[in-house]
């Protein structure tokens, strides 16, 4: 198997703040990483965004401008935007980190959910749209993928304002969305609002309830062409029996026209919740036997183009078809809960902020069909329609008012036992006043007690006490907690949680975020080292090489660090420039010219330099330096490192030569033979030298040193 290269951000450091952990996911956008934020010392999400958007400067602004919008969003059911910025080539957005799993995990794992688990997923998510709607955030993109399920229980919707920005940097054909759950408006090509993520809550309950979209195809822009041109079926149509409040609810969720649909998600909370209180338990334990259909095959959510013909880079996801479960995780490992039991006694375990478990569900009744099957809507409902309030709540007001019809004809009209008027007087007064006290009690803790809200004051670069009496102030208690920062100084606040100027209730604690200092990291120790050791252990330790200065020393070789600044084992900031001497080995020495001296003298005047000497095996003949002299050596000059050799070649004096006789013979000749044999030529001539004949030579015949001198007497 080949192994897949290695992530070159994993194990670096973004923005000199945000530590890269590992790669959590990869999609048609960005790639999400999960970091430790070093200056306030906590897990994030960090969702680094691909080149081809990162270089447009454009799509930065407008992300920026998102980034802000969401980063002013404060809701347990949203995850935060903390940061967002740029590091040379990098453009990043900084998250809440969320370890657990999606609510795809959910329905990749168990298919089809019961009515009151799905509609406990779905108020969470429509709570988190009606604060960012509220706020006047559109997410675009509302889908499983994008509900993250903490281990904890905890739900929030995640990705506002990138589907936004994307879809607004690419060309005006170019659709950036998820086709499964893509509104009509947006699929003309009409601007979103919030209805338009209304819509894709309404196809997610459907895909909650009967565990597939409602439309499929081969093409996404045919899925795309049936959101705008065929109504969503009702659920109960492949589940018969389903209670038809949830066939409402999903028909006004997804409504072609956008001005049919519930405003925004605190106006679709108030139906979704209205729902959930008058749902019997054996409605919301609903289960049936699922029915055959087309529609069950693989769903695919992906990017899609409208007709004109451009094209996208948006992400895409292949759905796994419904109760085919492979056992595929979340990108952090966790497992979704399992919350179906077998048999009379099973359990079901609601998500955070849902309903608590109901008993033991009614049996189900299978064998009658629903009342509309294979129709769209109720025959009444097709014919022309209800002037005055929208049918939804003509519907909900007609089922309220038969209920209270059914409990008052149970009730009796006359009493058997004869009452006491005064007495139940007197305990009517006392419930009317203990509920008025009540409701005033309510109403002085919510509006002016420690329930009510209260802006969070700045404490920035202020001391724990000064900090807590501007909360005294304000009605807030306060708690710390010791984090490192590089710029604030240690033992002042770095900020508040909730942040400065947000909104929060008197009763629930600040937290106040007090600097230790920078985060600091022992300094190794490096004498002795290589510099490329030294190198090394500084990269290794969150440090820098500094400035490197050479200088010889006697002991150590070269390329040996000698020392350090600062000292080893100082505490000292990350990318702190740590400063080296490294050896140039020891000093060097000038060599002196020992020619001409006795081998001995030679010897010794090196030595006592600090060099080492060596004597040629072979002497030579000089006819200028005598024998036991130095004649050459090696280096003959310069200088040279202490322990450094010199070569030494010593002199056996001069050669000695047999000096031939030229007695009688001419002087030209003479003078000739003897230079040819290396003599010197010494003439005396006698009356002139008239005739130029040798008649006297010395020495001759006997061996003398090469180079003497030859005496010749011409006559």
């Amino acid at each position: 198997m080949q192994e897949l290269p290695a992530d070159p951000l994993v194990g670096s450091t973004v923005d000199r703040r945000y530590l890269v952990l590992s790669k959590v996911a990869r999609g048609g956008m960005s790639t999400v990483y999960l970091a430790t934020d070093l200056r306030l010392d906590r897990n994030v999400a960090l969702k680094v965004l691909h080149p081809h958007l990162a270089t447009d400067s454009n799509f930065l602004d407008r992300l920026g401008r998102e980034a802000k919008a969401a980063a002013r969003l404060s809701h347990p059911h949203v995850v935060g935007m903390f940061d967002q910025g740029n590091d040379g080539p990098l453009a990043y957005l900084v998250m809440e980190y969320i370890p657990g799993h999606t609510l795809r995990d959910v329905l990749h794992e168990h298919g089809a959910l019961p009515p009151r688990l799905a509609l406990a997923y779905v108020d969470t998510v429509v709570e988190g749209l009606g604060a960012a709607h509220a706020a006047g955030l559109v997410h675009r993109d509302v889908k499983p993928e994008n509900v993250l399920i903490a281990d904890d229980g905890r739900i929030k919707v995640g990705d506002f304002g990138l589907a936004r920005a994307v879809t607004t940097t690419t060309n005006t054909g170019t659709l950036i969305g998820t086709v499964g759950y893509l509104s009509p408006e947006l699929v003309d090509g009409a601007p979103a609002d919030a209805r338009s993520d209304i819509y894709s809550v309404g196809i997610m309950l459907y895909e909650l309830l009967t565990g597939h979209q409602p439309f499929t195809g081969e093409l996404p822009i045919r899925v795309a062409m049936q959101h705008l041109t065929t109504p969503v079926p009702p659920p109960s149509a492949e589940l018969p029996g389903l209670s038809p409040d949830l066939d409402e609810l999903v028909r006004c969720c997804t409504e072609k026209d956008p001005e049919a649909r519930p405003a925004d998600g605190y106006a679709l909370l108030e139906d979704l919740r209205h729902i959930r209180t008058t749902l019997s338990d054996a409605e919301l334990d609903f289960t049936a036997p699922r029915l055959p259909t087309a529609a069950m095959g693989q769903g695919r959510t992906e990017a899609i183009d409208r007709p004109t013909g451009s094209s996208s880079n948006a992400d895409h996801t292949t759905l796994m078809p419904v109760g085919a479960g492979d056992g595929s995780r979340s990108q952090t490992g966790s497992q979704p809960t399992e919350f179906i039991g077998t048999g009379v006694n099973h359990t079901t375990v609601m998500p955070a902020g849902g309903l608590a478990p109901a008993g033991p569900a009614a049996a189900q009744p299978h064998a009658a069909a629903h009342p509309y099957a294979g129709q769209l809507y109720p025959p009444d409902e097709r014919s022309a329609p209800v002037p005055g309030p929208r049918r939804r709540d003509v519907k909900r007001a007609a089922r309220t008012a038969e209920k209270a019809r059914i409990r008052a004809a149970e009730r009796p009209l006359q009493t058997l036992r004869r009452g006491r008027p005064r007495r139940r007087g007197m305990i009517w007064l006392i419930m009317v006043l203990v509920l008025a006290l009540l409701g005033a009690g309510a109403g002085w803790f919510f509006g002016m007690g420690p329930g009510a809200l209260a802006a969070i004051p700045d404490v920035q670069n202020r001391t724990v006490a000064q900090a807590q009496a501007l909360l005294r102030e304000q009605g807030f208690g306060s708690v710390s907690r010791d984090v490192n920062d590089e710029t604030v100084q240690q033992g002042l606040v770095v900020t508040s949680d909730p942040g400065p100027a947000r909104q929060q209730r008197r009763f629930l604690p600040v937290t106040l975020l007090v600097s230790k200092g920078p985060v600091l990291y022992p300094v190794p120790a490096l004498a002795g080292d290589t510099l490329e050791a030294a190198t090394a252990a500084l990269r290794n330790a969150k440090l820098a090489v500094g400035t490197v200065t050479e200088q010889y020393d006697e002991q150590r070789a070269a390329g040996i660090v000698l020392s350090q600044d600062p000292a080893a084992k100082t505490q000292q900031r990350g990318a702190t420039l740590v400063n080296l001497v490294v050896s140039k080995g020891p000093t060097p020495v000038p060599v002196p010219n020992v020619v001409g001296q006795s081998k001995e003298a030679a010897q010794k005047a090196l030595t006592d330099l600090g060099l080492t000497t060596q004597v040629a095996p072979d002497t030579v003949f000089d006819k200028q330096i005598p024998a036991g002299s130095v004649v050459s050596q090696n280096p003959a000059s310069g200088t040279a490192a202490k322990g450094s050799a010199v070569t030494l070649t010593v002199s056996k004096g001069p050669k000695m030569v047999s000096v031939p006789s030229y007695i009688g013979k001419q002087v030209d000749k003479a003078v000739h033979g003897l230079q040819q044999l290396g003599f010197e030529v010494k003439v005396n001539n006698i009356l002139g030298g008239f005739f130029g004949t040798v008649r006297d030579q010395s020495p001759v015949n006997k061996d003398v040193p090469e180079g003497s001198v030859i005496t010749l007497t011409v006559v």
